[in-house]
């Protein structure tokens, strides 16, 4: 299966995913590391990809959705954002009524 047509396949067979470098226990950046703290916190269940893990998703997720960086976060097939998106929405209180809608 081609590199997109795998993203494609893992975003849209979860209601919330991130692609981060490393994993939610053991990050390998601080903007992954913040990233799924937020996630953690608002108490919803989360899949996510370590993309240091898999270099065909790690070149080839900046082309899916046109971000090129790490992490992303897709709620129900679609492209929220990264780090800097997450943290305004959590700041604001949205994030978790956000995935908590994604998950019910």
């Amino acid at each position: 299966m081609e590199p997109l047509e795998r993203i494609k396949e893992q975003v849209e067979s979860h209601a919330v995913v991130i692609y981060m470098k490393g994993t939610p226990q053991l990050p390998s950046c601080g903007y992954s590391s913040r990233a799924s703290q937020m996630l953690q916190a608002c108490g919803v269940p989360f899949a996510h990809f370590n993309v240091l893990a898999d270099k065909e998703i790690y070149d080839n997720l900046p082309n899916y959705a046109d971000w090129p960086t790490f992490p992303q976060l897709y709620v129900k097939g679609e492209l929220i954002g990264g780090h800097d998106i997450m943290l305004e929405l959590y700041q604001k209180g949205e994030l978790k009524s956000l995935l908590e809608a994604a998950v019910a």
